[in-house]
């Protein structure tokens, strides 16, 4: 693993900084093509972490104001049938995150520069130093989330509620939750390959540093980060 200085790890965060700040984001009310996913996708349970103060930070996030699942209307109608097709299986949907607003990220950058603040140390990132995470992908100076088209999602079983195993929690900053990682037992790497196969079917394409995040294959707004907030 290589190391870097101090100053070369400052430059890192204010190059991000920068980046997040120059990005198109439109900060505005709500456009009408951005909908509340639990009106369109059926049986869908909504665990908005960044609304609470359960979250790698460890307090609630800028821009969520309210713990809703907004997505675009072409996200929501597909991820609509991916949830009628986990529900023939004996699952339902839950999400994570869904939109997140350009100045959620921006707290995020905050959050990552201070690198004295690691009280969420212990159950998300155990194993990786937080100057870190920014080199190796588990947080970005922008996020395909800000573009609405962008979820984090598991699933459930209907029959108790409970989430299937995944190896890993949400937001767990480690390979164990790479999709292809095969440290975790065969029943999670069972459960993210049916997760992912019922994703792409119906139109998601997955990322390869975690099991839980999918975007849009054909997003309506793939270069514009928007910046209205949850509410």
């Amino acid at each position: 693993m290589l190391c870097y200085g101090r100053t070369f790890l400052a430059a890192l965060f204010l190059k991000g900084v920068v980046l997040l700040n120059s990005v198109p984001s439109v900060a505005q009310d709500r456009p009408e093509t951005f909908v509340n996913a639990s009106d369109i996708v059926p049986g869908l349970i909504v665990d908005m972490r960044y609304f609470s103060a359960r979250n790698f930070v460890g307090t609630s996030i800028d821009g969520y104001e309210k713990p809703i699942c907004y997505l675009t209307r072409p996200a929501a109608q597909a991820l609509a049938q991916v949830a009628n097709a986990a529900s023939q299986q004996g699952y339902s949907l839950k999400v994570f995150d869904c939109y997140r607003p350009a100045r959620a990220v921006a707290h995020f950058v905050r959050w990552a520069h201070d690198l004295e603040d690691t009280a969420m140390k212990a159950e998300f990132y155990p194993s990786v130093e937080k100057r870190y995470l920014f080199r190796d992908g588990y947080i970005a100076s922008r996020s395909g989330h800000s573009r609405g088209s962008t979820i984090d999602v598991t699933l459930i079983q209907k029959s108790d509620g409970h989430e299937i195993d995944m190896g890993t929690s949400y937001d767990f900053f480690s390979t164990k939750s790479w999709p292809s990682d095969r440290s975790v037992s065969a029943a999670a790497q069972r459960n993210r390959k049916l997760l992912g196969d019922l994703m792409r079917r119906d139109g998601f394409d997955g990322y390869d540093k975690e099991w839980w995040h999918f975007t849009l294959r054909h997003e309506p707004f793939p270069d514009t980060y928007f910046d209205f907030v949850v509410r």
